[in-house]
């Protein structure tokens, strides 16, 4: 008979060598096990396993050492303040793109009513959110994959999120006859296509749509940046998310689009991460 304390320590050891993470990803997929909580293993280490227990456990480390993401395993994310469905037809929303939402949400005011547009949207996860902390605003959510938008009206629904509307289309396409918005975000694709990083870890087992954009990586961004300004409004606000190296890139794109305020943003970890920017207020801004 196998104890929590005993499982978690086994498990420790099989997984490290193969990940960062070992102990909290094996704390996190006996919990599911378990149907409770990491607070509850710690609190009761000597609680023996059942043998379905220990044998569902058993077969998840397994899955999780052969690179499974956990999140896929667990079918769950959190991302910002929220528990969000995922599934392989998603990108698993990750910390850095924390820091898109948080600068969003600094340049919309608390009580505001914009309309703002997430293209891409993946899970949801940034569009859920920016509703879930300006219930006034009106957000459009879009996506190529109906399957990715089928994960991410269950997260609206699961959240009881209700001022978001999920659109099938490529990028700007399904916004033609919208009218303007104050905000589009957006975390695209941005993985160069020979980048080695695509055949490790996590990414492996994510939709290479959400990940690869060309040869060198801006092929999405390039689209972006080249046809937001139709959408916004005058003194709108554009934030994309990028690759660690993809800065200067990514801000000349911008300032060649005839965007203004272009800015670069770090993220938590102190790589540069977000770029934000302004379609003019007037023409005089344009020409500043």
């Amino acid at each position: 008979m196998t104890h929590i304390k005993t499982a978690l320590e086994d498990a420790t050891q099989k997984l490290a060598p193969l990940h960062e993470t070992a102990r909290l990803d094996a704390e996190l997929l006996l919990a599911r096990v378990l149907g409770r909580d990491r607070t509850w293993l710690h609190t009761w280490p000597d609680h023996a396993l059942n043998p379905q227990q220990e044998h569902r456990f058993i077969q998840l480390l397994k899955r999780r050492a052969s690179g499974e993401p956990v999140a896929h395993l667990l079918g769950r994310q959190a991302f910002w303040t929220l528990d969000l469905h995922v599934s392989s037809a998603t990108l698993i929303p990750r910390p850095a793109t924390e820091r898109l939402v948080e600068l969003a949400l600094a340049r919309i005011p608390t009580t505001a009513n914009w309309r703002i547009a997430d293209l891409g949207t993946g899970s949801g996860a940034i569009a859920l959110a920016l509703a879930s902390e300006r219930p006034a605003c009106a957000i459009i959510a879009t996506d190529l994959s109906a399957e990715a938008l089928a994960v991410a009206r269950t997260n609206a629904q699961e959240l009881n999120l209700h001022n978001i509307t999920f659109v099938e289309g490529d990028w700007l396409a399904p916004l033609q006859d919208e009218p303007p918005f104050q905000l589009i975000v957006s975390n695209p694709p941005y993985v160069c296509r020979a980048d080695p990083h695509l055949s490790q870890g996590d990414v492996r087992f994510e939709p290479i749509t959400a990940l690869v954009a060309g040869e060198d990586g801006l092929d999405a961004i390039r689209i972006l940046t080249g046809r937001a300004r139709q959408h916004l409004a005058p003194g709108g606000w554009l934030l994309l998310e990028h690759g660690y190296d993809q800065a200067d890139a990514v801000v000349a794109l911008l300032r060649g689009a005839g965007f203004d305020k272009v800015e670069d943003f770090q993220d938590l970890a102190g790589q540069p991460r977000v770029a934000i920017a302004r379609n003019p207020a007037t023409l005089q801004d344009a020409d500043t």
